[in-house]
C-alpha cells in the first residue's frame, strides 16, 4: 500500500519539485521510497522531531517559507484537528494536498476532498 501511495505521488508531480510530509513521526516509509527510487526533493516537518533529518514546524502555526513553492504537501495518519490548517497551507502556496487518513476517520476541511482509490491506496486529495 505505501509504495502505491508513493507512486501516486510520483504521478502528481516531478523529482524537482517541491514535496512537503507534515507529521512525519516515526513513519519514514513513504518518504524514504520516493528518496531513493524518484530522488525527490521532500522537507519532512513535525512537532516533535525524531530525527535530524525533519524540520521543527507546527502546521497550526507553520513556518510559511518551508512551504513557500511546495508543489505537493501530504500528511499520513494527521489527527482530525490538523486537517484544516493543511488545507489552509495548500490554499496559500496553491500546492496539492494529499491526506491519507486512518481506515475509519473521516477528513475535517471546509472544502470537499476527493476520495482516491489507488491500487492498494486510499486518501483524500485537494484541490
Amino acid at each position: 500500500m505505501w509504495k502505491d501511495f508513493a507512486v501516486y505521488i510520483t504521478n502528481k508531480c516531478s523529482p524537482s519539485d517541491k514535496v512537503v510530509e507534515v507529521g512525519v513521526g516515526k513513519f519514514n516509509q513513504v518518504s524514504n521510497y520516493l528518496k531513493e527510487h524518484y530522488k525527490m526533493n521532500i522537507i519532512l516537518t513535525d512537532i516533535k522531531p525524531s530525527h535530524q533529518g525533519v524540520v521543527e514546524d507546527d502546521i497550526t502555526k507553520p513556518q510559511q517559507s518551508l512551504y513557500e513553492n511546495a508543489s505537493l504537501i501530504y500528511s499520513i495518519r494527521p489527527p482530525g484537528e490538523l486537517h484544516q490548517p493543511l488545507m489552509d497551507i495548500a490554499d496559500k502556496t496553491g500546492a496539492i494536498l494529499i491526506i491519507k487518513p486512518l481506515a475509519n476517520e473521516d477528513i475535517l476541511t471546509s472544502e470537499k476532498m476527493r476520495l482516491v482509490n489507488y491500487n492498494k491506496a486510499f486518501f483524500y486529495i485537494y484541490p
